[in-house]
């Protein structure tokens, strides 16, 4: 139940979920108190075009996807640990299994492998049931890192979590189960980073940042310091109001884990 409501109650707090909120607010007061009307339109109004907005979004999410970029090059250790949430199953139509938005976890993690940064890989992912469903995630994560030269030898599967919290717990039992020294590198999105960090750590896993799967970089940033960038920053986009929406479900995510004492 913690995990649907985990995916539920938050939706009435993100951009499009609280303007649609403000709408029906609109709707129901609209004939006996239009003022209370028009104040619900403008705000509604105000959160999708500040959410959309490219320095707000830029700003939000780079608060949490630049605290941990490496100030060297990422040293050696005994295993690559690389979180779910970025592959799809092989569901009809797809040929074979995908990367999805934050699909350059596993491709990162791979990477790291084949430039010989530990022996081992753990990929840490289930998959919930009434989400896509099919085989766990980590099993899919398995078949493209095979895919891209990876042996089977060298990769371990956690293959029934479905948060963070429960990657790092999984985790901690896979590297204690292996007699493996609790230090390895942590590949996951930037984004996501700052709260994996903090989990795993809080199990007692010296974890490594790794981060990934960067939405705001510097060629971002030099984007808008021209006339043309700075007027498209001014004007509505999808795409920055997913990105703000998902840097604001981080933030909710350590105020919750913190709460329930997992950070």
């Amino acid at each position: 139940m913690f995990l649907f409501l985990s995916k539920l109650l938050p939706i009435f707090l993100y951009p499009l979920g609280l303007a649609c909120i403000l709408m029906i607010v609109a709707l129901v007061t609209l004939w006996k108190r239009p003022r209370w009307a028009a104040i619900a339109i403008s705000l509604a109004l105000l959160v999708l075009l500040l959410a959309s907005n490219g320095w707000v979004s830029n700003a939000v999410v780079r608060s949490l996807e630049w605290q941990n970029i490496p100030a060297a090059e990422l040293p050696k250790a005994p295993a690559i640990v690389v979180l779910g949430g970025g592959v799809l199953p092989k569901n009809p139509p797809r040929p074979w299994v995908e990367v999805a938005q934050e699909g350059d976890r596993v491709l990162y993690g791979a990477k790291l492998y084949r430039e010989g940064k530990a022996p081992t890989i753990i990929l840490s992912g289930g998959r919930i049931d009434w989400k896509n469903g099919g085989p766990s995630e980590s099993q899919d994560m398995a078949e493209i890192v095979e895919a891209m030269g990876v042996p089977k030898s060298a990769i371990l599967q956690d293959p029934t979590s479905l948060n963070t919290y429960e990657n790092a717990v999984n985790v901690k039992k896979i590297l204690d189960t292996k007699n493996i020294e609790r230090r390895v590198l942590l590949v996951t999105s930037a984004l996501h980073m700052p709260r994996s960090i903090a989990i795993f750590k809080r199990q007692g896993i010296d974890a490594i940042p790794a981060p990934t799967d960067f939405l705001v970089t510097e060629g971002n940033l030099k984007e808008q310091d021209t006339w043309q960038g700075k007027l498209l920053n001014l004007l509505p986009d999808t795409g920055r109001l997913g990105d703000t929406t998902r840097a604001l479900k981080e933030y909710i995510g350590i105020g919750v884990y913190r709460l329930r004492g997992w950070l």
